[in-house]
């Protein structure tokens, strides 16, 4: 099944799920998602676009956030993607998402899929030292990669390839899943 095929099959099938692209920073979650957004044609937010002024404050001078900081900033992306699948629209959203009592949040009352994108430090370290626009500096990232518990029901892809061929392994994924509750959990 092509990329093209697979998303005609997830448009037909998947009426008002929402697809989370999480790991930790630098992973690649923002081009990631927005190209499987606008591959599915479904709405796309940016969850890092979301944190309160504080939040990324504290972050801009490599604090790193605790969960009490990022408690109101999970329950609101919730909250949104509560609001998006009542509305029957579907939305791919990005999100760190590096604990499972974070995923759980998000999951809470919605129907969340999970794509982990997983890479190893150096990869990440490269990719964060040669971006220059945004607060979360490669000084981060040990504390992203301590608190990172990888997820068991996600799907799990290489963050170290190509942005087509990842995303043709996210639609073909979610073109065989009957329903977003149901969460295979393959490993690429």
């Amino acid at each position: 099944m092509t990329g093209s095929e697979a998303s005609e099959s997830v448009q037909q099938r998947v009426k008002a799920a929402t697809v989370v692209v999480m790991g930790v920073a630098g992973s690649g979650k923002s081009t990631i998602g927005t190209a499987l957004a606008g591959a599915l044609g479904w709405r796309f937010c940016e969850g890092d676009m979301q944190h309160s002024a504080m939040n990324v404050e504290k972050m801009s001078r490599g604090v790193p956030l605790t969960d009490e900081d990022r408690a109101p900033w999970l329950v609101s992306l919730r909250d949104f993607v509560s609001e998006c699948q009542e509305q029957g629209e579907p939305l791919v959203i990005t999100c760190s998402a590096l604990k499972a009592e974070y995923r759980n949040v998000l999951a809470e009352g919605n129907e969340v899929l999970f794509v982990f994108l997983r890479g190893d430090r150096d990869l990440i370290e490269a990719r964060m030292e040669s971006r220059a626009d945004h607060y979360m500096g490669s000084n981060m990232l040990a504390s992203q990669f301590e608190a990172l518990e990888e997820p068991r029901d996600a799907l799990t892809v290489d963050a170290s390839g190509e942005v087509e061929i990842i995303l043709e392994v996210i639609l073909e994924w979610i073109a065989k899943v009957d329903r977003p509750s149901s969460r295979p959990t393959p490993t690429r």
